[in-house]
């Protein structure tokens, strides 16, 4: 198996990259469509076009995107050699991708708020909460390209 890693390492490893990129785009789109899906009235035809727009960039992009970047990111730190897992910086980016994670849940949860009709947040608050994953995706890329203290 480790043999296969090792060798496969290019592919695992840009197939990593797309997955998050998909994952990523997903994440910054999703709570944009909560800021315009807030001024639709409940029940219109525009709130139930947001519902559909919401569910299927979920359940068809973001879920299956994370999953991907989730099992090929596990394949890279399995692969021998490419982790020094005394670094802090392997460490602060698995707990930025758990934050990330944890993120994908909350805007799951605010989707399934939409799909009732029982939204009470304000715009502000998905406006807010569309910054989390661009900082969240910053901290990583530096922690992975810069790999600091190493």
């Amino acid at each position: 198996m480790e043999d296969w890693l090792a060798s496969a390492y290019p592919w695992i490893k840009s197939l990593h990259i797309i997955s998050v990129m998909a994952w990523m785009a997903g994440m910054l789109y999703l709570p944009r469509l909560f800021v315009y899906h807030v001024d639709a009235e409940p029940g219109s035809v525009q709130s139930e076009t947001f519902k559909i727009m919401e569910r299927r960039l979920l359940r068809a992009i973001i879920n299956p995107a994370m999953i991907a970047s989730f099992l090929f990111g596990g394949m890279l730190l399995a692969t021998p050699g490419i982790v020094d897992w005394g670094a802090w910086w392997v460490w602060a980016k698995i707990f930025c991708f758990l934050a990330m994670s944890g993120v994908h849940g909350i805007f799951s949860r605010w989707r399934k708020d939409f799909e009732a009709d029982r939204n009470t947040r304000p715009a502000k608050t998905f406006r807010i909460a569309n910054e989390i994953p661009t900082l969240l995706m910053i901290a990583i890329v530096i922690l992975v390209v810069v790999k600091p203290g190493q």
